[in-house]
């Protein structure tokens, strides 16, 4: 992709417009949480440009009837699930062993958000950085040889603005010794991710792997399960009586959530493209004073020292 290469895709394109026209035929994929959400969304347009599409999924009997959706909408027989959870490297790893061949895309997609309380998993590792940071990590570490093998593979990260709400605090990321804030786990969590691309990017930019982050926008899925009514209020969804709450303006539909991952994934306009932060399907702007409910993308995301630190954290408290 050019650096002037014009994307004529913004905020409301949905994924189906964006691959609308695009071949994928032998290509394989696979989308994290693909059985909801922009996880479904962006399986359902990769698996209509006639690629091979597994849903990596912890919930398999969702993931089958996702996959039925697919199928259905679609036509395409290719489209399998397979058991995944995050939280569980033995399940990482045994998904990476079981997976045979080339891959072409990887869509780090699942992840979970402001989790009420401190929760760890049995490494003791904080949930939300062990799901969405070194579940996927260890995940696209492991298929490097199947992502190797494709020929010009593709690794899409969903993260998020959130990520201008807090930088990596390397000093103490599972919260062992500052109190833990649900929000600022989030935003740490996904600066991680953006940091993690950034480093992917550099390091295998020789094996003609290229590596992108994205914020999908604001999108009512089943990632908002663990807000208040309150605060679900404040999204727009429904009350504990299941009154239909009012969306606030600027919000999108899963379809026009997955818009940015299907354009990072598949699309021609940005093949070759590494190491970039997008929304709206639009490389981001730098935000010089990051803040909650601002646009663009921190330094301390793409900041080069930070990846490599990053990179150096995650291969060390996953044993590589």
């Amino acid at each position: 992709m050019s650096e002037t290469t014009l994307i004529p895709y913004g905020a409301t394109s949905t994924a189906l417009e964006v691959l609308a026209g695009v071949d994928l035929s032998g290509r394989r994929a696979v989308v994290t949480g693909g059985s909801s959400g922009i996880g479904l969304e962006t399986a359902l347009a990769l698996a209509g440009t006639g690629a091979e599409v597994t849903l990596a999924v912890r919930d398999t009997k969702a993931g089958a009837h996702a996959a039925d959706r697919i199928r259905q909408d679609t036509g395409s027989g290719n489209v399998y699930v397979a058991p995944l959870d995050l939280d569980d490297l033995n399940s990482v790893r045994a998904f990476a062993g079981d997976w045979n061949g080339p891959l072409h895309i990887l869509v780090n997609n699942a992840g979970i958000m402001a989790l009420p309380e401190l929760t760890r998993t049995t490494q003791g590792w904080e949930m939300q950085y062990a799901v969405n940071v070194l579940g996927h990590a260890l995940l696209t570490l492991s298929l490097h040889d199947a992502l190797c093998a494709a020929g010009g593979a593709r690794v899409v990260t969903v993260a998020s603005s959130a990520h201008l709400m807090a930088p990596v605090d390397f000093d103490d990321i599972h919260f062992t010794r500052r109190p833990y804030e649900p929000w600022t786990a989030y935003g740490q969590s996904k600066s991680a991710g953006i940091l993690f691309t950034v480093a992917l990017a550099g390091k295998w930019a020789t094996d003609g792997i290229t590596a992108n982050a994205l914020h999908p926008g604001g999108i009512m899925t089943n990632l908002q399960r663990h807000l208040s009514v309150d605060q679900l209020r404040f999204v727009g969804a429904t009350d504990e009586q299941g009154n239909k709450l009012q969306v606030p303006p600027g919000w999108k539909t899963p379809q026009q959530g997955a818009a940015t991952s299907a354009l990072l994934a598949a699309s021609p306009l940005t093949e070759g493209l590494t190491g970039r932060y997008f929304e709206d399907c639009q490389e981001a702007e730098p935000q010089p004073a990051p803040a909650p409910g601002k646009t663009g993308v921190a330094a301390w995301a793409i900041d080069q020292n930070a990846a490599e630190h990053l990179w150096k954290n995650i291969t060390s408290e996953l044993g590589l």
